[in-house]
């Protein structure tokens, strides 16, 4: 009567204009700072790709409180305290 289905897998085409739309940002371009959740970035995109995109501008980012943070610029960056 039911099947089980305990071995399908879903494959989820990561979401490549989620990003664009990240970094098109006004804060981006400006070279301010944009948040996003972990759990949205791993819903869209996957942890490994966001990382990379971040890597590829030369931004910083920082992981703290379930969110993301990126700082849209590639000069230094020193955490005070």
């Amino acid at each position: 009567m039911f099947q089980d289905r305990s071995h399908i897998f879903v494959v989820r085409t990561p979401n490549m204009g989620w990003i664009d739309q990240l970094f098109d940002a006004k804060a981006a371009k400006a070279g301010g700072i944009v948040r996003r959740s972990v759990a949205s970035v791993e819903r869209e995109v996957g942890r490994d790709i966001f990382l990379r995109e971040v890597r590829k501008r030369r931004f910083h980012l920082v992981e703290t409180g379930g969110q993301f943070v990126v700082f849209c610029h590639t000069g230094r960056l020193r955490v005070l305290t």
